[in-house]
């Protein structure tokens, strides 16, 4: 057995706003009604008491009070007062209420139906009370002639005639507040269409739960997810899209072009096209973007996500490293195969004092960088570092020296910088420097490591100088930028990686023109709480 679906968010809203607009409506009409039948009474209590006291005040009615027929000439007065102002009868009597004057004829100087003793003494009243006409709304006024009353005044208007009026205003009424109610419904009807557009049908708990499963994912996914509303704000980002970028929770609502990323980055965020797998780096890690337009009619935002490739890189770059120092190996045994061949057949042809000159040579000239670079420096890592890329360098027909002054001692360098960085800023620059000494008369690469001590604590020192054609002064910024090279398409990444690195490590990286000719980057890693974010 299926239960029923709960009622929609938007159809939810519908009901209550009827219902909340009936209930207005109907307060309004009730309060409108009860204001009316109130009013009318009121309205006809003031005009009948105006217009008797009007009537009492003119001359003319005094003047026809003191002649010998009165009715002669007052009751073709008050017919036209009682026609012209809408009332139903105007009495004009003596003091003892005998009429004069009377919408009927025949009631003329019959005694006047009513009280007319407080008129009589000098005052002005209003009471309903049934006579000749039925129930009426009525006012006595008395008619002073030098200070002597000397006639009395009533003008009144039927119940029936106030009724006819609360009738229509009922009508009128009723009319406008069935127009409001059907007008509120129908406006209602087309929002609450419009909100179960936007919802999708669906009812408060499956928003809620929808909600609920949205932030859940969001914490939950690792990879960097950013949403920009149709603006190119930011709408919505997740823990690890502030990670890779760098930013903070007061991003969420500026726009993007506003956030100081790189000019790369920020191009392939607002672009209007997807973007698939494209690699940027921030200042301290590569990203791999994908973008995908949110498109409804219009467009409305773009979804990106962001992988970081950062350790990935670093990865490459030393499966780089050692793939270029096994095939530097695997040469260095080939030429070892040729020499111990040469020593053999030495042997041979009796050359013996020959032989072993020939091996001991060799020996000596293995050995000595190899005790060099053992000897000053006791990181084992960039040690071996240096003795790969010495076998590479070897290879390619260039010399890689270690400048006289290097000393690292093991232990020296804390645990806050690791040795992947290291090899990342050494290994690359050490290639970018081979590739550009390579082929020259004399190639050599020169290597300085060595830690010293300054006012704000000790730092480690890495330099790397060549001999090549080095970079022309109005490149040097140009080279650490992201596709950067000399040496074609798909290289220009080594020297980001390295500015990336040492910004990560808050050190300073810094290239001048070598006393050669050649490049000659400098690099500071500060070595007290290197690494640590401030």
């Amino acid at each position: 057995m299926h239960l029923p679906r709960p009622r929609s968010l938007a159809g939810q809203l519908f009901a209550m706003q009827v219902v909340l607009i009936a209930a207005v409506v109907a307060g309004c009409a009730i309060f409108a009604y009860v204001t009316g039948r109130a009013h009318p009474d009121e309205t006809a209590r003031t005009q009948v008491s105006a217009i008797a006291r009007a009537m009492a005040d003119s001359p003319s009615v005094r003047e026809a009070i003191r002649k010998p027929d009165p009715t002669a000439t007052l009751q073709p007065y008050a017919e036209r007062v009682r026609h012209d102002t809408g009332v139903d009868f105007v009495t004009i009597m003596t003091p003892k209420g005998i009429r004069w004057t009377h919408p009927d004829p025949r009631q003329i100087g019959m005694p006047f139906l009513g009280r007319t003793a407080p008129a009589v003494h000098g005052h002005t009243f209003i009471e309903t009370y049934t006579g000749t006409l039925g129930p009426s709304v009525r006012v006595v006024t008395p008619v002073r002639d030098n200070g002597r009353i000397t006639g009395l005044i009533s003008v009144g208007i039927t119940v029936d005639r106030i009724s006819s009026q609360v009738t229509r205003q009922v009508k009128a009424l009723a009319t406008a507040a069935g127009a409001a109610l059907v007008l509120g419904g129908l406006g209602t009807f087309v929002i609450n269409a419009r909100l179960r557009r936007h919802t999708h049908g669906m009812n408060a708990v499956e928003l809620s739960r929808i909600h609920d499963y949205h932030e859940a994912t969001l914490h939950a996914v690792h990879e960097g997810l950013l949403m920009l509303d149709g603006r190119r704000r930011i709408a919505l980002m997740n823990d690890g899209g502030r990670e890779l970028l760098g930013l903070d929770d007061s991003a969420v609502g500026r726009p993007v072009a506003a956030l100081g990323l790189p000019a790369p980055l920020t191009g392939a965020l607002l672009a209007s096209e997807p973007r698939i797998d494209e690699v940027h780096m921030t200042g301290e890690r590569v990203v791999v973007v994908n973008t995908r337009p949110v498109v409804g009619g219009e467009q409305r935002g773009t979804v990106i996500t962001l992988r970081d490739h950062t350790e990935l890189q670093a990865l490459s770059g030393e499966l780089d490293s050692e793939r270029g120092f096994t095939q530097a190996l695997r040469s260095q045994a080939h030429e070892a195969a040729n020499r111990l061949h040469t020593v053999v057949s030495l042997i041979e042809l009796g050359r013996i004092e020959q032989a072993v000159d020939f091996a001991t040579a060799e020996l000596e000239l293995a050995q000595t960088l190899t005790d060099r670079v053992v000897g000053s420096v006791g990181e084992p890592v960039l040690a071996a570092l240096l003795l790969g890329k010495a076998a590479q360098a070897n290879e390619r027909g260039v010399e890689l020296v270690l400048a006289e002054d290097s000393r690292i001692d093991d232990g020296v360098l804390p645990a806050t910088l690791p040795a992947r960085d290291l090899v990342t800023i050494l290994g690359n620059l050490i290639d970018n420097a081979m590739d550009a000494a390579q082929g020259g008369e004399g190639a050599r690469v020169t290597v300085t490591a060595l830690v010293e001590a300054g006012a704000d604590g000790s730092e480690l020192l890495l330099g790397v100088r060549d001999t090549g054609a080095g970079v022309d002064p109005g490149d040097m910024d140009a080279v650490f930028r992201r596709g950067w090279s000399t040496r074609g398409p798909g290289r220009g990444l080594g020297l980001a990686l390295v500015q990336q690195t040492v910004h990560r490590a808050r050190g300073t990286v810094v290239l001048t023109r070598g006393p050669e000719g050649g490049a000659d980057f400098t690099v500071r890693l500060p070595l007290a709480g290197a690494g640590a974010r401030p």
